[in-house]
Formats: structure tokens, C-alpha cells, sequence
């Protein structure tokens, strides 16, 4: 059954499915494969649970006509700041040893201490443990969330543009 000829609804809960089982995964990387998550990280995985949300709710509602661009949108702003987030990531990556910023504080204590702003700005300066490569199958982890935000999104803009119901 080809998946761009699926309609919607069905295609929002796949979308949803996938983010939960990306999430899934993320969680199973971390506790069994003591893959620790860095800032970085999270934002990825936090960017994944705003599209698994929008995803759902596009999936349950199934809107017709224009409204369905209200669901497509946020699907596509989390993906965005998914991307832009795992795109840093891929560069943090590819920086010599002499240039990878030292280590910082964990993002819990961060949200504790500093004003969101700062936190953003310390998160997306990056740190040493954002460097570490960990590949799965191959590939950096970052490498992989970026893959499937772009995915994601070609099949909810898909979807949403179909005529199908």
C-alpha cells in the first residue's frame, strides 16, 4: 500500500506513530544503550513531541479544506526548530578537537539557574558532550532526527495538499 496515497487521517496517525516511536527509541538509546542526551539532544526530542502532538491532533480532527494547513503548520515549526536544532548538532560535530567548546552544566540545572533566553543561548552554543559522536547504524544520531523531520514533513504537506479526506 503506497503511504502518498493514504489519506489524512491516516497519515497523521503514521506521522504521530513514527515521532512515538523516534521518542521511543531515543529513551531506549538512553537507558540501555547509555547513550546520555545532551542539550541538544533534548530539544531534538522535545521539537519530535510538538509534531507527535500536532500529528494526533491532525489525525483526530482530519479537517477538510484550509484548516488542515493549521495542523500541517505546527507539524512543520516543530520540525523547524527540530532541524535547525539537529543541524547545529551535525556542525558541533564536525568541529576540530582544538575548537569544541568545553563541557557545561547539565539543561536541568540551566533551566534552574538562568532565564530561558540564556539557557537558549547556552544550549545552542553548545558544549564538549554535544560533540561526541555516537553513530547508529552508522550515522550520528542528529543525522538521523534530521532525516526524519524532513520526512515528516513532506508527508504531512502531502497530505494536507490531497484531496482525499
Amino acid at each position: 500500500m503506497n503511504p502518498f496515497r493514504w489519506s489524512y487521517r491516516a497519515t497523521y496517525f503514521a506521522g504521530f506513530l513514527i515521532c512515538v516511536a523516534l521518542l521511543g527509541f531515543a529513551l531506549y538509546a538512553e537507558h540501555v544503550l547509555n547513550m546520555i542526551p545532551c542539550p541538544l539532544c533534548i530539544f531534538q526530542r522535545i521539537a519530535f513531541m510538538v509534531m507527535a502532538v500536532f500529528f494526533l491532533l491532525g489525525g483526530l480532527h482530519a479537517p477538510r479544506g484550509g484548516a488542515r494547513w493549521i495542523y500541517t503548520g505546527g507539524v512543520v515549526l516543530g520540525a523547524l526548530g527540530g532541524g535547525i536544532t539537529a543541524a547545529r548538532h551535525l556542525w558541533l560535530q564536525t568541529l576540530p578537537a582544538d575548537q569544541i567548546p568545553a563541557c557545561g552544566p547539565n539543561l536541568g540545572y540551566m533551566m534552574d539557574t538562568f532565564p530561558f533566553a540564556k539557557v537558549l543561548k547556552l544550549v545552542f552554543t553548545g558544549s564538549g558532550e554535544c560533540a561526541k559522536i555516537e553513530p547508529v547504524l552508522g550515522l550520528p544520531m542528529p543525522a538521523w532526527t534530521l532525516m526524519w523531520y524532513v520526512l515528516l514533513v513532506i508527508a504531512a504537506v502531502v497530505a494536507a495538499t490531497r484531496k482525499r479526506v
